[in-house]
């Protein structure tokens, strides 16, 4: 580590010192008189936050200083170690510059080296990464997570993940808001599904490691509460959390005073609770309270009644089956959910699964909605077993791009709140993470203002930020059929959108071989191979209100704006 990096960093850190002062001191409001002079709270409002930007600029090369000064001290250090020194020696140098560092920084011995390890790896292995934090584009949030989202891959698989986000002259680049526009959880997000994609190890093979390791656990905690987990696999963990979702949600009302997050949790009490359990033994049976009727004995099924009107009411019918240690083992009801105050409408997931991966011909990872990449074979059964709370979406082997909605949906309305979801992913306001199922259609332009019903006047919010937009001044800009909408603030400024990922998947070998050998239609084989921009294919974008969902076998119909 040179003197000149540090120096550098340094300099870049003063700039935005300065240009922060120059906005403190007024100097920042040049050009800007009239308004101060008319109107100077709204200046002083202008002021602060562009006082908030250089702070978060001068942060982010702060702690690229930082970087540059804790990877230069330790390098130092390790090569004042004689060359003759034996592993024991070096590891006590390691020690003393991990307690040095932290005294002088006044943290845990942990925490620094934490900090020491995540420099080293910015020093050395990414510096698109420590160049854009340098220059204020990413935030240090950012850097740790491209840290610990490189962890483990080899170099160039690492290179490639942080040229991705950084570097927009690359293959395929992140599209929509830069990195450093995203929130930090945002960022992680798309990270993991982008290593997800290109892990050298094959998902399917790592998800068969650790499906191994499911389990739940349960930890006490204070004031009479206690956490309950469980480590399951993506498909059965999105389909809980978004069942349990919507039964939450058909709960609220007027007279509904709990928040969504408590009646999550009591939902989902109650239908653990209200499964029923039989006892270990006979004995403890008899004297069990909850059960109305049991008996049990070696090979004998049992059926269990509970009720527990405290959480959400209602009576569920569990049978069980005891093993031959004397055991329970629960056995879930055919019956559904009871009618009292839990409904249990139909949670329906976005699968997308590209179309090699879901014949076999490829392991590729689908996209499961609101998660991210599960592996084929899961995808591949979730549609096999015809699971109706998960609708398949297959995509477009020429650019990775979304073919269609599953034709259950066969009236426009229905599929296009589809291709809503598919399209914005989440809700679409900058930095906010409520997924898709739990989000609200809404017009960019009112209907009554004259706005259509089509997939470009369209956007996915939350409730709170559906109700920011009709109370506020924040304003969402145009969208199109394959990008959400960016925002406008009260203020002026403008927050670009954030796109989906897609990216051109993987052709089978066989396919690949016989594209460079034969013909394919009209076109030479070189314009169906991935990577090749795809034919052009205009699309009608505002469907007439009863036109089928399909306009050619594959492709869905897009929303046409009158011109």
């Amino acid at each position: 580590m040179d003197r000149r990096a540090a120096v550098e960093a340094f300099e870049a850190f003063m700039a935005s010192v300065a240009a922060l002062g120059a906005v403190l001191y007024g100097a920042g409001s040049a050009g800007s008189g009239d308004v101060a002079e008319n109107d100077p709270l709204r200046q002083w409002s202008d002021d602060c936050l562009d006082g908030l930007v250089h702070i978060r600029r001068a942060d982010a090369q702060s702690a690229a200083l930082k970087v540059r000064l804790a990877a230069g001290y330790a390098d130092a250090e390790r090569s004042m170690v004689s060359p003759s020194a034996g592993p024991l020696e070096r590891k006590v140098n390691e020690v003393a510059i991990v307690s040095e560092v932290a005294c002088v920084m006044t943290v845990s011995e942990r925490s620094a080296a934490a900090f020491l390890a995540q420099s080293h790896e910015l020093a050395t292995a990414l510096p698109l990464t420590l160049g854009a934090l340098q220059g204020g584009d990413l935030s240090w949030q950012h850097a740790r997570v491209m840290v610990d989202e490189t962890a483990g891959l080899d170099p160039d698989v690492a290179a490639a993940l942080e040229a991705h986000f950084l570097d927009p002259d690359t293959a395929n680049p992140a599209q929509g808001c830069p990195a450093g526009e995203l929130v930090p959880s945002r960022f992680r997000q798309k990270a993991r599904t982008w290593r997800e994609r290109h892990h050298p190890v094959s998902i399917e093979k790592r998800h068969a490691k650790c499906v191994l390791d499911r389990r739940l656990e349960y930890v006490p905690d204070r004031d009479g509460m206690a956490w309950l987990s469980a480590y399951l696999p993506a498909d059965q963990a999105a389909g809980i959390w978004n069942g349990v979702t919507a039964a939450a949600r058909a709960l609220q009302g007027p007279a509904e005073d709990r928040t969504m997050t408590q009646l999550r949790a009591d939902v989902a009490a109650k239908l653990l609770l209200s499964a029923g359990f039989a006892s270990s033994s006979p004995g403890d049976a008899s004297t069990d309270a909850a059960a109305a009727s049991t008996s049990t004995s070696n090979g004998t099924s049992t059926s269990t009644s509970t009720s527990n009107d405290g959480v959400a009411g209602g009576v569920q019918a569990t049978d069980t089956a005891t093993g031959s240690d004397g055991v329970a083992v629960l056995v879930p009801a055919t019956d559904g959910i009871d009618a009292g105050r839990v409904p249990f409408p139909a949670a329906q997931v976005l699968v997308t699964v590209p179309v090699f991966a879901l014949m076999g011909l490829t392991d590729e990872p689908a996209d499961l909605d609101g998660y991210g990449p599960i592996p084929a074979s899961m995808a591949r059964k979730l549609v096999a077993d015809g699971a109706s709370s998960f609708r398949r979406v297959l995509t477009d082997p020429r650019d990775g791009a979304p073919l269609e909605i599953g034709r259950e949906s066969y009236r426009i309305p229905p599929a296009m709140r589809q291709w809503l979801r598919l399209r914005d992913g989440k809700c679409s306001f900058p930095g906010c993470s409520n997924q898709s199922l739990d989000n609200e259609a809404d017009h960019l332009l009112a209907w009554a203002d004259g706005g259509t019903t089509g997939i470009t006047n369209l956007e996915s919010l939350c409730r709170k930020h559906h109700r920011l937009k009709h109370s506020t001044a924040w304003t969402p800009t145009e969208a199109g059929k394959d990008q959400p909408p960016g925002w406008t603030s009260p203020t002026g400024r403008r927050y670009a959108s954030e796109h989906q990922d897609w990216e051109p998947p993987q052709w089978p070998p066989q396919i690949l071989d016989q594209l460079r050998h034969r013909k394919v239609g009209p076109a030479s084989p070189e314009d169906f191979l991935p990577g090749q921009p795809p034919p052009e294919d205009p699309l009608p974008e505002d469907p007439l209100p009863e036109d089928p969902l399909p306009t050619r076998p594959g492709r869905p119909k897009m929303p046409h704006r009158s011109r």
